[in-house]
C-alpha cells in the first residue's frame, strides 16, 4: 500500500472543503491489496486520524453498507464497487469499446488494456486478459507509475509543459528494471518522440519480460482523453514483432474507439492506417 498523501491546501477552497467527505475517501483509500481486512488502530495510522475519527468513519461507512466488520477487523464490501463503477457508466463508450477490446484480442493473442491518466498514475477503466503477464493482477482501478507504463507515457506525451514539468519533477524514482529509464532529457525526448510519431513503444521498463504498445483515444473535439495498449511477453513477442505486426492492429483499434467518441480525424497519426 502507498502512503497516504498529505493534503496540498493549495488545492482545497477554504470555504467548500468538506474535511470529513474527504477523511472518508482516505479511510476508504487505506484498504487494497496487500490491505483487504485492516484493525481500527491501523486504519488510523494509515490516514493520520485519530482512532475516534477513524472510528466514527467506519461505522458511517459499515451503515451505509461499504464496510463490514470481522471481529476486531475491519473491510471493504462490494457495494465499494459502486463508487467506481458511477464513473464508468457515466462514460457509456467503455461499454462500446468493450467489443473492440474484445476483437483486438481475438486477433492479437495479447491483453488489451485502455487507462486513464490521474496524477502520476494511469488508471486502468478496462481490461481483456489473455493470461497472467505480469507478477501485478491488473483490472479496472489498477495503477501503475505513468512514465513506466506505454499508456502513461501516450498521455504524458500530450500534456502541455505547464503541466508536465511537475509530474517529471515530482515522479517515482525507483530504477523498476535495469531498463528503466530515469534521465530527465531522456524522458522529455521520449515523450516528444511518441507524441510525433502517435504511439509508444514501452521494452522491460516496468518489469522484466514485459514488453507493450499503446495509442491514444480521442474524444469529439480531438483531444487525447485515454489510452490503449496491448501487452506480451519479450521472449515470444519481441518489440520489433509488437510493431510490425501488432502496432497497425492497434492503432486501427485505437481510432475505432476514438471514432466511436466523436472523433472524426482523416487518419491516425504516425500511421498509414485511415480511420474509417
Amino acid at each position: 500500500m502507498r502512503p497516504m498523501k498529505e493534503e496540498d491546501p493549495t488545492l482545497r477552497p477554504s470555504d467548500s472543503y468538506v474535511q470529513s467527505f474527504a477523511r472518508g475517501l482516505e479511510v476508504i483509500r487505506s484498504f487494497g491489496a496487500a490491505t483487504p481486512r485492516q484493525t481500527l488502530t491501523e486504519v488510523a495510522e494509515a490516514t493520520g486520524m485519530t482512532r475516534a475519527g477513524a472510528r466514527r468513519i467506519l461505522l458511517t461507512l459499515q451503515t451505509l453498507g461499504y464496510v463490514r466488520v470481522e471481529g476486531r477487523l475491519f473491510a471493504l464490501t462490494p457495494r465499494i464497487l459502486d463508487l467506481g463503477f458511477a464513473y464508468l457508466s457515466s462514460m457509456p463508450v467503455w461499454n462500446l469499446a468493450q467489443p473492440v477490446m474484445d476483437a483486438l484480442v481475438e486477433q492479437t493473442h495479447e491483453s488489451c488494456s485502455i487507462a486513464v491518466l490521474d496524477g502520476q498514475d494511469v488508471v486502468y477503466v478496462l481490461r481483456v486478459h489473455t493470461h497472467k503477464i505480469m507478477s501485478t493482477n491488473l483490472g479496472m482501478g489498477s495503477r501503475l507509475p505513468s512514465f513506466w507504463t506505454s499508456l502513461g507515457r501516450v498521455l504524458l506525451a500530450e500534456l502541455p509543459a505547464q503541466e508536465l514539468q511537475p509530474l517529471l519533477d515530482g515522479r517515482d524514482r525507483t530504477l523498476f528494471t535495469r531498463f528503466t529509464l530515469q534521465d530527465d532529457a531522456q524522458l522529455l525526448a521520449e515523450l516528444a518522440q511518441v507524441r510525433a510519431q502517435g504511439w509508444c513503444m514501452l521494452n522491460q521498463e516496468l518489469e522484466e519480460g514485459l514488453t507493450s504498445i499503446a495509442a491514444p483515444i480521442h474524444n469529439a473535439s480531438g483531444q487525447v482523453v485515454a489510452a490503449m495498449n496491448i501487452s506480451g511477453q519479450a521472449n515470444r513477442t519481441t518489440p520489433e514483432v509488437m510493431q510490425a505486426q501488432l502496432l497497425p492492429q492497434l492503432l486501427q483499434a485505437a481510432g475505432r474507439v476514438s471514432g466511436l467518441m466523436g472523433y472524426q480525424a482523416g487518419r491516425v497519426i504516425g500511421s498509414k492506417l485511415a480511420l474509417r
